[in-house]
């Protein structure tokens, strides 16, 4: 849960890592974007601002925006109505950014879950993501990423969002942000 008066700071310290990568965001823009806290009360911790430019029945384009070692917790995108899960490419702009799929595990990841959350964090194999790079992630496959120590900028392509049917692997998470 959020206050109004935080939800307009993440906001603009969100705006500030979009300038910072170069992406350049109207006013209008600036306030719409979503601040992700998902019901854990860590957002600085787990969580990551996001805007969506274009969500259609057939893609979707998003910037999004993450504070320095924030986490995007495990998750997947799981089959809607009859229809596969979201396909997403992540492109990194700005920053770097450590995403963690199925497959062999690093021996020495970069990255640690955060403290007290380890047990929901199951899928270890690496990928490093520096300004200019992208990985596509297949539909329905648990991943979770975390910023580097600057914070970073990601953009993401995909087919349709369908975020509020995500399934993570914390039963704690809450997609929707409460704003007090």
């Amino acid at each position: 849960m959020l206050t109004a008066e935080q939800l307009a700071d993440y906001q603009k310290y969100a705006a500030s890592l979009f300038d910072q990568a170069g992406v350049f965001i109207t006013e209008n823009e600036k306030q719409n974007i979503e601040i992700a806290d998902l019901g854990l009360n860590q957002f600085e911790t787990t969580g990551l601002g996001l805007l969506v430019y274009v969500n259609t029945e057939r893609c979707c384009a998003k910037e999004l925006a993450m504070w320095p070692g924030q986490t995007c917790p495990e998750h997947r995108h799981p089959q809607v109505n009859g229809k596969p899960g979201k396909e997403e490419t992540f492109r990194c702009r700005w920053g770097k950014v450590y995403l963690y799929v199925a497959g062999d595990p690093t021996p020495n990841p970069q990255c640690s879950p955060p403290a007290g959350h380890e047990a929901v964090y199951t899928v270890w194999h690496e990928i490093e993501l520096s300004p200019g790079e992208q990985y596509t992630i297949a539909p329905n496959t648990l991943h979770w990423f975390q910023a580097g120590e600057q914070g970073c900028v990601i953009s993401e392509f995909s087919t349709r969002s369908t975020d509020e049917h995500d399934f993570f692997t914390d039963k704690k998470i809450i997609r929707s942000t409460e704003i007090t």
